[in-house]
């Protein structure tokens, strides 16, 4: 098992002892990172302190030096994003330094996804995001959107104060698999369990997987709601995305 110690970068040591606190996430960070070249680890350095212009300018090294677009996106921007991700849900920046980090993590971007497109890689998925309806805090699902688009999944954005009749139509218009709702208020998160009743009502529960997430959303709450999955953070709305294209799959064999 991987220990601290064994990634390179100091600032990235020093981020999951300060911020990391709980004993799964701090285990999986530390494996994660300590698999990372001393390159990714910058580059996720970077992005966490929101810094885009050592993001652009490593990034763009790291291609010259031949790393795989790939990595770069899964081992340093993804993986620094997802330690933002937590800060963020646990309090400890706010839209401000959220903001900053997005736009470090477009930087380096910016230099990948030309590379992926003329790969001719398949998109895995194809997911819809949306804020429920009364809702318009999106910095959550910005976040998810973003994780998500880096992971592969083709996102289709419908932005905040969606209402029951919109998600059913872009999953419709779509073909989308997969539905993800986030709501940041408790008075707003009832209208996650009456968008899924929407669905039965349309005769589409069985059509889609509904993961929700957001701050004040639990485990339990999503399954009273009758939701498919929940995601505490961006990372584990990427990793959930992924279990239900892959039980998907599944069930066609």
């Amino acid at each position: 098992m991987a220990s601290i110690n064994d990634i390179a970068n100091e600032f990235i040591r020093e981020e999951i002892e300060e911020y990391l606190e709980q004993p799964d996430e701090i285990q999986r960070f530390i494996q994660m990172f300590s698999q990372a070249t001393p390159n990714m680890q910058d580059i996720a350095a970077a992005l966490i302190d929101g810094d885009h212009h050592t993001v652009d300018t490593l990034t763009e090294e790291a291609l010259a030096d031949g790393t795989e677009a790939l990595e770069i996106m899964d081992d340093g921007l993804i993986l620094g994003m997802g330690i933002v991700g937590i800060k963020f849900r646990e309090n400890f920046i706010f839209v401000p330094e959220v903001l900053a980090c997005a736009r470090a993590m477009k930087a380096g971007m910016a230099h990948i996804e030309p590379i992926l497109s003329e790969s001719g890689i398949e998109p895995v998925g194809t997911v819809i995001m949306g804020t429920v309806k009364g809702d318009l805090h999106d910095i959550g699902k910005n976040l998810c959107i973003m994780m998500l688009r880096g992971a592969g999944f083709v996102v289709y954005d419908l932005g905040v104060d969606t209402s029951e009749d919109e998600f059913i139509d872009a999953v419709e218009e779509y073909e989308a698999p997969i539905l993800g709702m986030s709501a940041l208020l408790t008075t707003t998160m009832p209208n996650m369990g009456k968008t899924i009743d929407a669905f039965i009502d349309e005769d589409l529960r069985e059509e889609v997987k509904i993961m929700v997430g957001g701050a004040p959303v639990t485990q339990t709450f999503a399954d009273d709601m009758g939701a498919d999955g929940y995601g505490k953070d961006a990372l584990a709305c990427v990793a959930l995305a992924k279990q239900f294209l892959e039980n998907v799959d599944e069930e066609w064999y």
